[in-house]
Order: C-alpha cells, then structure tokens, then sequence
C-alpha cells in the first residue's frame, strides 16, 4: 500500500487535475490511498468568507466567485455525469450557506471547521468523478467517518485506536477496490462533529492512514522540487535535500518549515515508513526522502516564519515572574491551543511569540489582564538559521527592528518587525 497526497496547488485547475490523473493512472495497478486537499486558495477563500460574517461585512460577491470556481472546473472536465457531480456540489454550497448564516464569535471554533472542511468535501467529489471518466477505479470514503478526534476543534487530537480499525475496516471490507480516495485535513468526534487537524494538515491525514495500515512510503505531490534548505523566493541559492533523517525533517517543521505539516513526520518515523516529497510538473524526478538515515554535514537551513506575536507579561507589583506565575500563563496558552514558538523571559516579564490569531489573542488577554500587565506586537517575522556557521550567519542574517533574539549552540533565532 502507497499513500498519495496532493496539495492544493496540484489540483488548482483543469491542467492541473489532468496532470494527477496521469500520475495515478501509472499506479493503478498498486495499492493506493489517495488523499486531496482542497482546490488551489479554497481553504483561503473559505476563511475569508468566515472573517467577512463575523465582521458584520457583505459576504455574497466573495461567495458567488468560490462557487463560480468550482462550477467552472466541473464544466471544463467533460464527463457524462455532469448532472450528478453538479447535484453533489450543490448540496456543499448549500450547507456552505447555511453554516455561515450561523457562525459566530462564540461557536467560532466549531463553525471554522464545519466550513472550512467543505473545501476538501468538493474537491475530492470533483476528482471522483474524474477518476471514474479516466477509467481508474476509486472509493471514495469520507475521511470524518475514518479519522476521529477530540473535541479540539480546529485542531483535533486523533484517537489513534478507534482511526486504525476504520481504516482498516474500509480496507478489508472493500477487497473489489484498490485505490481509495478521500480527504486531508478533516475528521470528526465520536459524536459525528466535524473537527480539522490543524491548518494544512493534509500531510498529517497521509501519515495517519500510512500508520494505520503499514503502508510502502508516503508520497506528497508538490509544486517545488522536493525539500530545500531555504524558501527560494526569500534566498536565491536555495539547495534541494536529496535525503534527511526524519529528526532533522521533524525539527525543521517545528522551526516553521512549510513544505510538511509539523506533525507528519512522528508516526511515519515510529514505523519507519519513508515519506517522498516530489513535484507533480516533474514526477519523473525523486525529489527529497525522509527515512531513517544518518547524514554526514546538514547544510545550514534558513526558515522563515510570518504572521507573528510577540505578547509580553509584565508583572503588576514588580514581584518576580516564577513557576506559579509560569503555571498560569501555561495554563491559559494551553487552554486555548496556543503554540509557543520562541519565549524568553526576565526577572519581572515573561514573552511568548505565538501565530497571530486575532480572536484568540483578545482572549488571552481576557483570562490574564487580572494577573499581568499585557502588551503584544503583530506583523513579525521569526527566524531561524539552522546549523549555522559565523559565514551563513553574516549572509543570511535579516534586517529590520530586532524584539528578540536566541542563539544556541547550533541554531540562531531572531524575532523582528520587517523593514
């Protein structure tokens, strides 16, 4: 058993889903799980449309061009079912509709996964479809009745147990088909609510049913040539990974690596199950391997990190910032699943950088203005140069307003407001 990911990009347009029917179709003839995200920016679009209700602000133009987009796919990929895939796509714009009609401030987390899931619902039916004209026979499965969760809403916590035996249920119970086609990013609790695994968690639902099923190798379909050791439109000398040893890879999706979700690489690594990163324009090429191996010299990797805050916690009466001080802020953070990129602190202060979500920084604020003098910072970039040496340190290093800085003995990090 192969598993397949394609990301947005692979799948933005009718090229585009040309190009992955022609990549399957040279596996048809092997086992394969088959995992899409959404189409091209919907995950994008389907937030903005979120921010748009909440904030009270006219939301139809930006919806009637989301579902022009799609309409316009399924009309440019000729197939006989057309009637059919248009009455399926229909029914997801219509909850599209009604669940936005709904969300709000309070049940926001709940909402954002009920519409933001839709974007993988629509592309995985158009591709069905697809799949059926090209000849290629698939299942399609919904991945919330497969990948169960918490109630972690948009970011839930999979039970690992109750996931294995549906997936391999699907399996066993489904011998006619050898490919099998659903959805990244989405699950549900066991009470049938629709839960995200985090913000591009497609990589993660290919690792979840590679572990579930033992699978061959994970192969993830991008539109870069593998793995590089900087974002070639930030550096231009970019260095493409040929191979990387899975606790290098894992650090460099913690440090803010964007071409694998952070939580990828641990169940791939548990079972040692190789994990490719290719790009669909050139399959024929191998790109980056992630395995179990040891690497003589990494070269020094640089990640960058946007859309950062810096929130700092002041002490009221100058009183030192200590455990029980630490105990609540971890408390809170944790509470509303927010993840600690860099923290630093002083005898009085403590400072966290954390992703910048609005709503959910007004309501750190809220839990802790009684205990701390609070005052944050937006728009930041975080750094990390990684392994680095004094040369690539001097030539690598950005420029703007430094709030932070961290070195260690083979990482530096530095926290800035851009120029």
């Amino acid at each position: 058993m192969k598993v397949f990911k394609f990301g947005g990009a692979s799948i933005k347009n009718v090229q585009a889903i040309q190009n992955m029917i022609a990549i399957i179709g040279k596996y048809q003839n092997e086992s394969l799980i088959i995992i899409v995200s959404a189409m091209g920016k919907s995950t994008n679009a389907l937030e903005e449309l979120i921010d748009l209700t909440l904030t009270k602000k006219k939301y139809h133009n930006e919806l009637n061009k989301f579902e022009q987009y799609h309409k316009n796919l399924i009309h440019e990929l000729p197939t006989p079912h057309f009637n059919e895939l248009e009455k399926e796509i229909t029914f997801y714009f219509n909850q599209l509709k009604y669940f936005l009609e709904r969300v709000s401030l309070e049940n926001y987390s709940k909402f954002y996964d009920r519409i933001v899931s839709i974007g993988e619902l629509l592309s995985s039916t158009i591709i069905s479809f697809y799949l059926k004209q090209s000849n290629i026979k698939t299942l399609w499965a919904d991945a919330r009745t497969l990948i169960k969760t918490d109630h972690t809403f948009q970011d839930g916590k999979v039970d690992w147990d109750s996931t294995a035996t549906n997936i391999t249920t699907l399996i066993s119970s489904n011998s006619d088909y050898s490919i099998f086609l659903t959805q990244g990013y989405i699950g549900s609790t066991h009470d049938n609510e629709t839960t995200t695994l985090g913000r591009e968690g497609s990589d993660y639902t290919a690792a979840i049913f590679a572990y579930c099923l033992n699978a061959e190798s994970v192969t993830i379909w991008k539109d870069v040539p593998g793995i590089l050791n900087a974002d070639p439109k930030i550096i231009n000398d970019a260095i493409l990974f040929k191979e990387l040893p899975y606790n290098e890879a894992s650090e460099m999706t913690y440090y803010g690596a964007k071409v694998i979700h952070p939580k990828t690489i641990k169940p791939l690594a548990n079972k040692k199950i190789p994990l490719h990163v290719r790009c669909f324009e050139t399959p024929e090429n191998k790109g980056t391997i992630i395995r179990d191996c040891i690497l003589k010299e990494i070269p020094t990797t640089i990640i960058y990190k946007e859309n950062q805050c810096l929130v700092s916690f002041k002490s009221k009466d100058l009183s030192f910032i200590n455990e029980k001080g630490l105990s609540i802020l971890f408390n809170a953070l944790h509470q509303l699943n927010m993840t600690i990129h860099i923290m630093q602190n002083s005898a009085i202060s403590f400072s966290v950088c954390i992703d910048y979500h609005p709503q959910k920084v007004v309501e750190l604020i809220k839990k802790l203005s009684s205990e701390f003098i609070i005052l944050y910072n937006t728009g930041l970039q975080l750094v990390t140069i990684k392994n680095y040496t004094n040369k690539t340190l001097t030539k690598y290093k950005p420029k703007g307003e430094l709030l932070l800085e961290q070195v260690s003995r083979n990482n530096y990090r530095i926290l800035f407001q851009p120029e």
